[in-house]
């Protein structure tokens, strides 16, 4: 029982030329990665996309390195993609989320490399962070250690993030350096406001459990005082024990939940499957990992407004 059982195939031969074809842009569409009149930053996938392009706002060309509907942990990156990143300016990635954007950065000469997950505090999200995400990993990379790479799911860390994207930014463009300033400080109001509208939306609720069938939502659990228990844990690619899916439909009937949540970009049959069984309700939670048409909004805070809405019916508002 495959949890990420993908709605589009490992895309690995269209992706061999996703920098230079088919990238976001901030202002251009599809382009070459680098070598334009504006400051050039390559961004691993639509988090890391969307906080340059609100960053940076007209100074900068943004090329995506994951295509909209692909799985971000499947990326993998060809030699021609990594020689390409030589031809820009910055690159924005998260560490330990995709190991063959680590390496292409790694082996890339680009000045300006800024990491997202040195910018805010990352921690282990497992019993303690309200789920059992740690106990089900089996990955080759960096989240193997149990380290959660889902940041941006909360307001706050996404916000510190922003102001560590901003500064590189000035230091690396300074020409535009107010501007940069200016876009950062918008962009971290914005991301304060939505922090309050989560912690009033979800202050009193009936439950504070929910299950998903990721492990994405433990910083956002924890910021906002809920339990997040999963099917997956961190590593998407990880099987549910027949056990463990057993526990999980006990603490569901426990604590009140009514609701099995799973992904857009793929399939929601373990959910149903697992929501059947318990005579539980199942409902989108995005990890914001791509936005497609089937998103619930059409960038990042639209669609945590469509989560906001989907956990407080979930949770039973008062």
């Amino acid at each position: 029982m495959n949890v990420r059982r993908r709605l589009i195939p490992a895309v690995a031969t269209t992706a061999a030329t996703a920098l230079g074809l088919a990238g976001l842009s901030a202002c251009s569409g599809a382009s070459a990665a680098g070598n334009t009149d504006k400051f050039d930053v390559v961004a691993s996938f639509y988090p890391m996309t969307f906080l340059a392009e609100q960053i940076g706002g007209s100074h900068v060309h943004v090329t995506s390195l994951t295509q909209p509907g692909q799985e971000p942990h499947d990326l993998e990156i060809s030699a021609r993609e990594t020689a390409r990143l030589q031809e820009s300016d910055a690159v924005l990635y998260l560490k330990n989320l995709q190991p063959s954007v680590d390496d292409a950065v790694a082996q890339s000469r680009i000045k300006t490399k800024i990491d997202a997950a040195s910018l805010t505090t990352l921690e282990k999200h497992g019993n303690e962070a309200g789920g059992h995400a740690a106990e089900h990993d089996d990955s080759k990379n960096g989240e193997l250690s149990g380290l959660d790479p889902h940041i941006w799911l909360d307001p706050v860390r996404y916000a510190q993030v922003a102001e560590g994207v901003g500064k590189a930014f000035e230091k690396a463009d300074p020409g535009h350096a107010a501007d940069y300033r200016k876009n950062t400080a918008a962009l971290v109001k914005k991301l304060d406001d939505l922090n309050t509208r989560f912690e009033d939306g979800l202050a009193n609720t009936q439950t504070r459990v929910f299950v998903t069938t990721h492990a994405a939502f433990g910083y956002l659990a924890e910021r906002y005082g809920l339990t997040e228990e999963a099917i997956n844990g961190l590593d998407p690619e990880s099987e549910p024990s027949a056990a463990h899916v057993k526990n999980l439909e006990k603490t569901a009937k426990a604590d009140g939940v009514t609701t099995v949540f799973y992904e857009t970009l793929v399939s929601d049959r373990t959910a149903k499957t697992i929501a059947a069984d318990a005579g539980l309700k199942t409902d989108v939670l995005d990890p914001i990992e791509g936005i497609t048409s089937t998103s619930r909004g059409t960038d990042y805070f639209s669609v945590q407004e469509s989560n906001l809405k989907a956990l407080r019916n979930a949770l039973g508002t008062r």
